[in-house]
This record gives structure tokens, C-alpha cells and sequence, in this order.
């Protein structure tokens, strides 16, 4: 990303009632604090306060669980080359359970050698979906068959969530919070 932050933190003192009320329920909630993605989205703060709610709930909570939930931002932070979420989320991965060769062979926009059969499935379904727009019946199959139909859409939820704060923060020119992960390397697109 190059280029300097266009909607860079705003000083809470300067917040409006609506901006401190919304921002304060993401403070007082597992997160803790006003995190990256919410900094540029505070401009808009009901907007905000919806797309915080979604992300609790799809981060902490998804029916596909934590493990599978962070191979999928992973996934979706390589498609956008988003670096914030990738220096944000390699380590909560990693934490949860993703080996560092799957971490490392998507960083370089690869399939992963070896993964377990359920890291499979999702990465397929989030390689699909990402890059054709679509889920093959076959794939789709697959999903439902080890995760549940409930499963499968907050998948679906998880893909389509972090890929707006990809496109948000890519817009916005987020910068990346300190970490000792490396970034992504630019891909090339066909």
C-alpha cells in the first residue's frame, strides 16, 4: 500500500455523541479498543456499529469455529493483499491451530501442501468463491457435508465481511499496526 492514511484516527475528543456511543460498545467488547478496520469506519458510525456487530460474531462466535475462521481471513486477506489484516490475524492462526507451512504457502498465493481434510474444504470453498465468484456443486457438497448448512454460511459471512474491511482499509490506506510478521508480497492478477 502506498500513500498516506486518507481517513487516518480521528481525536476522540472530536467524536460526535453518535461516533463515542458506537465506538465505545467496540471498546467495551472483546476487542477492546478501537481496532484498524474501525478507525476509517467511525466517518460513517451506524454503519459502524452494524458491520462491529457481524464481526463479533463472525470472529468469535461462527459456526465453523476459530481455526477454520482464521484460515478464511487468512485467505481473504491474501486475495486483497490486505496487510493490516494479514499482520493482525497470522498470529491469532497460528494461535488457533494453522501450521506455519499453510500460513507461509498462502502468503505466496499457493495451496497449501498439507492441510487437514476440514482446512481443505475450506480452502477450496474460499479459493472458489473469491476467484470465480461461485462454489462448484462438488465443493458446496463437500461443506455441507462436514460443517452444516449453518457452518457454510457464516463461511460465506466470513469471506464477504473480511473482504469489505479488505476493500475499506485498501481504500482508506489503513496502515499496518506493528507486528513482526511480514508483509504480503504484491500478487500478480491475471
Amino acid at each position: 500500500m502506498t500513500g498516506s492514511d486518507r481517513l487516518p484516527p480521528l481525536p476522540p475528543d472530536q467524536w460526535t455523541a453518535e461516533q463515542r456511543r458506537h465506538a465505545q460498545e467496540i471498546i467495551d467488547g472483546p476487542r477492546g479498543a478501537l481496532i484498524s478496520p474501525f478507525v476509517p469506519m467511525l466517518r460513517s458510525p451506524e454503519l459502524m456499529a452494524h458491520s462491529q456487530r457481524m464481526g463479533e460474531y463472525l470472529r468469535y462466535r461462527s459456526a465453523i469455529g476459530l481455526r477454520l475462521s482464521e484460515l478464511a481471513i487468512l485467505l481473504v486477506a491474501r486475495h486483497w493483499t490486505q496487510q493490516v489484516e494479514w499482520a493482525i490475524h497470522v498470529p491469532i492462526a497460528l494461535r488457533e491451530g494453522v501450521r506455519p507451512e499453510t500460513v507461509t504457502a498462502i502468503a505466496h498465493g499457493q495451496r497449501p501442501a498439507s492441510m487437514a481434510d476440514d482446512e481443505a474444504i475450506v480452502h477450496e470453498f474460499c479459493t472458489e468463491l473469491q476467484e470465480r465468484q461461485e462454489v462448484s456443486d462438488a465443493t458446496w457438497e463437500r461443506g455441507i457435508a462436514a460443517f452444516g448448512e449453518q457452518a457454510v454460511v457464516d463461511l460465506v459471512g466470513v469471506v464477504g465481511y473480511y473482504g469489505y474491511l479488505a476493500m475499506l482499509m485498501n481504500a482508506a490506506r489503513t496502515p499496518v499496526p506493528l507486528s513482526s510478521v511480514a508483509p504480503l508480497q504484491s500478487l500478480r492478477r491475471r
